[in-house]
């Protein structure tokens, strides 16, 4: 059933953002902040609109307003404070998903994107964008890791689903 296939891949979401967030801890915070030649500039900023997009998502699925302006964040916190939203959001993806029922994965929801266009996604496919953009940033996270000489976790689908699945 698609409802069981989106709270799996909601908690894959959760567990690969654990793995990750652990894996940085280990390193130096200057590694973090460190600018480089990506999108959103260093590792930090790149959690951060993980994090920020997420909340966005969240927000249009609740027919509630958000605050962001901006996909691209500046002044980012720390990264312990960061983990402490980002656990707290991918615990709502968890537990949304969770009470998903059948007969709303198809429900579309109209949102404004932060540029101000219109749009509409069903349910189903928000909560697979966010799993699939996340999955996309943890990339390029890793992708800086190994560029600082660090080795990123494997936060590969069949890990997860060998171990959890």
């Amino acid at each position: 059933m698609p409802e069981n296939y989106l709270r799996k891949m909601c908690r894959y979401k959760q567990w690969a953002n654990e793995k990750i967030y652990a894996a940085l801890k280990a390193l130096p915070a200057d590694i973090l902040t460190m600018e480089r030649k990506i999108v959103f500039g260093s590792m930090l900023a790149t959690l951060h609109h993980a994090y920020l997009m997420d909340t966005v998502w969240k927000c249009h699925l609740e027919g509630s307003p958000h605050a962001v302006t901006s996909r691209d964040p500046k002044n980012s916190p720390s990264l312990e404070v960061l983990f402490i939203h980002q656990v707290e959001v991918d615990a709502w993806f968890v537990n949304y998903a969770e009470s998903l029922h059948s007969d709303l994965l198809e429900d579309v929801v109209a949102f404004d994107f932060i540029g101000g266009e219109r749009g509409s996604m069903s349910r189903q496919d928000i909560v697979m964008h966010v799993v699939n953009h996340t999955t996309y940033h943890r990339g390029h996270i890793a992708g800086m890791m190994y560029e600082s000489g660090a080795a990123p976790p494997t936060t590969d689908l069949p890990v997860f689903l060998r171990d959890y699945g």
